[in-house]
């Protein structure tokens, strides 16, 4: 069903109406009186006849036809009952005000249990409970105590936290910023976020989608439905909640860097979400996107009337990763020999126009690099000096703007207060951005930037490596069945073999001399670790000895491991020590897997070895992976450079590591028992060398 009884209901019922000013019954009918609501309003209380100059009824049934739409501003527990009228009209659409459900403990969440078996069992749709309702501008809808109806716009809004949907209402009030539909979902008991976002997906009204989450019900789909829909729209979200408690819990170092933090952030740029650190923050981004195009690129051309001011503009470009565009010769022509602008301007980007700059400079300015196939964006700087025409000033952009089509998007930053005011309105209402600093400005273009990049990227297309799913089915099996989660070193590696990583050459010992055979064997040097399935952490307890080059050393660490360990971790059942050849040369890398609860198994890339979660240089990212992400991961690490190489020093082959994710990638996907597992370190070496994956560690689920 889709949701038009709650965006457009020719008929409305308040039960719950009520005489008494500053009661949310009262202060929802009068709402709707003030916001004009073209079609019937019918208020229900059973103790009186009339509210607000309108008739009222004594219950549901009493109205003589069915409603659109029923919003409930009653105790909780009588909401079953008027459920259940509802269902005997054939209302198809609730909106639920009342708090005291699931998030007030046990017996709430019992109630709403009930109330949401009724409504489901009878094709009704519920948004809340412990909401504030709901508002729809250019339907003149507005069922809630959120405040006055704002303007009519393009932007929709949705919140889990009511009040905050009311703290927004209120910041755009006289802003000009518009609305298309305002939804506070509160409990999400029915209608949640994947059924908004897929509403404003498929609203022709709503160009932005923007947000406020605390929780996401279904990670998987979520990643679906905002990947589709934010190919069409940008959707803007705020989340809050994290919490680090499982990531303590974890027993692998993947897992323990795999916070919730690190989990959305992934998922959210997967699915092309912008996530808004601040409501500001995400105001500025829905007004640049809701009033200008996409840029085509990520050259800015800056226009100013002050040194200073187009100096914080370039700094903010250069660490944003943004470019100043560099003007094309019949540019800087036509700007040095045009008798608008003064001999002193500055006509390098960016542009001064100087402190004396009228109204005609602007224009001008604006006009030329406008018609410049290098410049992207243009960002308009203003400081009200006393000559400053700051409203003439004004109207001249938003009248470029519109000459031109909105082909470039074109933001503004008037510095100041009380002498912009009347300026900045103007351009607010001419659909031209304005921002209170030049660094918010430029964090505005910078993510149009990248949304505009997402939406261009390629298809994804996840290659399948041709692997041996049979062997890791029966090593998964034997632990299933012998109820061990955790995969020792050895099986855990029969496992990346049977996926086509190379793991190095070396056997088990039980006795000092079959250590120095399996080393006579190998080669020196070799390495030395003990053989345990209870020891994740071998290093921790001195279970690993590198370097070890010769017989006799061979035999003496042997010897002081088994004597040492079993005193450390006498519960531990040590069979044996794994004695390997050692790789003395490449780079140590770390790959692994954390699944999380809600988005499934995401993917992490860092520098390894026994520091990686000393510098936490690590990107995670979710499965399965394309070869595009697998690369994007390691460009995004600090050290890229340092794997890409330099002047001085090789590099090593950043595609052999690429792919290694893929693999690690598909087999995590293709076995969702896997809980979390590493491979550190995994050591690569210049191009065209074989990648080793030296040590790994596998947990799996409970069965």
């Amino acid at each position: 069903m889709s949701l038009n009884h709650f965006f457009e209901p020719r008929s409305i019922a308040i039960v719950g109406a009520s005489r008494k000013e500053g009661k949310v019954g009262y202060e929802i009918l009068a709402g709707l009186l003030k916001a004009g609501f073209p079609g019937d309003i019918f208020p229900v209380n059973p103790t009186s006849d009339e509210i607000l100059g309108q008739k009222v009824y004594p219950d549901l049934k009493s109205i003589g036809q069915a409603p659109d739409l029923a919003v409930l501003v009653i105790a909780a527990k009588h909401v079953p009952k008027v459920m259940q009228d509802c269902v005997d009209l054939g209302i198809k659409a609730v909106i639920i005000i009342a708090s005291g459900f699931k998030e007030s403990g046990a017996k709430g969440a019992e109630l709403e249990k009930t109330v949401v078996r009724i409504a489901k069992n009878a094709g009704i749709r519920i948004i809340g409970p412990n909401c504030i309702g709901l508002m729809v501008p250019k339907q003149k809808l507005n069922a809630s105590f959120g405040g006055d109806l704002p303007a009519a716009g393009s932007i929709g809004y949705f919140s889990q936290s009511g009040s905050l949907l009311a703290a927004i209402v209120d910041m755009v009030g006289g802003t000009h910023l518009g609305f298309s539909k305002l939804i506070s979902i509160g409990n999400k008991a029915d209608v949640d976020e994947l059924t908004i976002i897929r509403a404003l997906g498929e609203d022709p009204d709503t160009k932005v989608i923007a947000g406020y989450l605390e929780t996401i019900a279904d990670g998987d789909a979520f990643i679906r439905q905002a990947e589709r829909i934010s190919r069409e729209k940008p959707i803007l979200l705020m989340k809050a909640g994290f919490t680090e408690a499982g990531a303590r819990a974890a027993s692998s170092h993947t897992g323990r860097l795999a916070g919730a933090e690190s989990a959305y952030e992934c998922v959210f740029e997967r699915a092309g979400v912008i996530r808004c650190e601040s409501i500001k923050d995400q105001l500025d981004f829905a007004r640049a996107f809701a009033y200008q195009p996409l840029p085509k690129g990520t050259k800015v051309a800056v226009i100013a009337n002050a040194g200073g001011a187009g100096i914080m503009a370039t700094d903010a470009i250069e660490r944003t990763g943004l470019e100043l565009a560099q003007f094309a010769p019949e540019t800087k022509d036509k700007l040095t020999s045009s008798e608008e602008l003064s001999r002193a301007a500055s006509i390098n980007n960016p542009i001064d126009l100087l402190g004396d700059a009228l109204v005609n400079r602007y224009e001008f300015a604006l006009r030329t690099v406008l018609d410049d196939p290098n410049t992207d964006t243009v960002l308009i700087l203003l400081s009200p000096h006393a000559m400053t025409e700051c409203a003439e000033t004004a109207r001249a952009i938003v009248r470029v703007a519109n000459e031109n089509g909105n082909k470039k998007p074109i933001l503004a930053c008037f510095l100041g207060a009380g002498r912009v005011a009347e300026a900045v309105a103007i351009l607010r209402e001419g659909m031209i951005p304005p921002y209170d600093s030049p660094e918010d400005a430029v964090k505005a273009i910078r993510v149009m930037c990248r949304y505009a990049t997402w939406k261009n990227r390629p298809k994804r297309v996840v290659k399948l490596f041709n692997v041996n799913r049979r062997k890791v089915e029966r090593i998964i099996e034997r632990h299933s069945r012998m109820q061990q989660c955790e995969v020792g070193e050895m099986e855990a590696k029969e496992i990346l073999e049977a996926y086509g990583f190379v793991t190095p050459q070396g056997g088990v010992a039980t006795t000092p001399e079959q250590a120095a055979n399996i080393a006579k064997q190998i080669g020196y040097p070799v390495v030395l670790k003990i053989w345990s399935p209870d020891i994740l952490h071998k290093t921790e307890v001195g279970g690993v000895k590198t370097n070890v080059n010769s017989k006799q050393e061979v035999v003496d660490v042997f010897d002081l491991m088994m004597y040492r360990i079993p005193r450390k971790v006498p519960d531990a059942n040590i069979l044996g020590i794994c004695v390997e050849q050692m790789c003395t040369s490449g780079r140590e890398v770390i790959l692994g897997m954390n699944r999380d609860p809600r988005f499934g198994p995401l993917m992490m890339f860092g520098m390894g070895g026994k520091l990686v979660e000393v510098l936490e240089d690590v990107v995670f990212y979710p499965a399965p992976l394309t070869a595009n992400e697998a690369r994007e991961m390691l460009v995004r690490t600090k050290t890229y450079d340092v794997l890409k190489g330099t002047p001085s020093e090789t590099g090593v082959d950043i595609g052999a590591i690429a792919e290694a994710l893929q693999r690690l990638s598909q087999l995590v996907t293709e076995f969702p028992q896997i809980k979390e597992m590493d491979i550190n370190p995994f050591v690569v070496g210049r191009e065209g060398t074989t990648p080793i994956a030296v040590d790994a560690m596998m947990t799996l689920e409970p069965r």
